[in-house]
Order: structure tokens, then sequence, then C-alpha cells
């Protein structure tokens, strides 16, 4: 069996950092486990499909903000740098980082799925 420890190595982040702030290992164990049915990065995709830049903005300001409170670091950065691009307004670069984001997604939930 995967131990949370694991996990966090797995995806990028760093469990360490994540106990040490939160210093509960049921509770991250309960958000981490909750953290593939957060709606928050299909709201982004359909709203990048959809050119809906402020909405996708929201959605991205809201991954990042769950991704930085449970310390996936990976995750968090890439979530981070598309939401500066939409800050921006910077459309194609934003389409680009939504590669990384969604490799970075498909990284976190594989590994917390197979924990």
């Amino acid at each position: 069996m995967m131990t949370l420890e694991v996990c966090y190595a797995e995806m990028g982040a760093d469990y360490a950092e994540v106990l040490e702030r939160l210093r509960d290992e049921r509770l991250i164990r309960r958000y981490v486990l909750r953290f593939p049915d957060d709606p928050s990065y299909d709201a982004l995709c359909r709203a990048m499909s959809g050119g809906r830049l402020e909405e996708a903005f929201l959605a991205a300001h809201t991954l990042k903000g769950i991704t930085q409170s449970l310390g996936f670091g990976g995750l968090c950065a890439s979530a981070s740098a598309l939401t500066e691009a939409l800050r921006n307004g910077a459309r194609a670069e934003a389409d680009r980082l939504l590669q990384s984001v969604t490799a970075d997604y498909r990284r976190t939930v594989d590994s917390i799925l197979r924990f």
C-alpha cells in the first residue's frame, strides 16, 4: 500500500512541507482524497474551450489556491502561471499553459487514485 508521503513524491510535491504546515496527517489525507472530486479543473477546461477567459481565470485561481493549500507543488506552479496569463489576457499563452496544467493535474490525480 502506498503511503501519503510516496503519493506526494509521485505527484512532485513536498509532503514534509505540508505536514509541517498542517501538522495532521489525517487532515491532509482527508483533503487529498477529496481533491479528484473538486470541480475547479473541469470548470477551467470548459471555460477555456468556450473562450470565457474571466470564468477560466476564476477557475484557475481557485485551482491554484487549493493546490497551494495542499502542497501540490507542480500543479500549483502550473496553475499559478496559467492564472497570471489569464489575468493579463494572454490567450495564446494561456492555451499553451493549459497543457502543462492538464499534465500536472493528471499526474496528481493519478497518484491520488493509486493511494
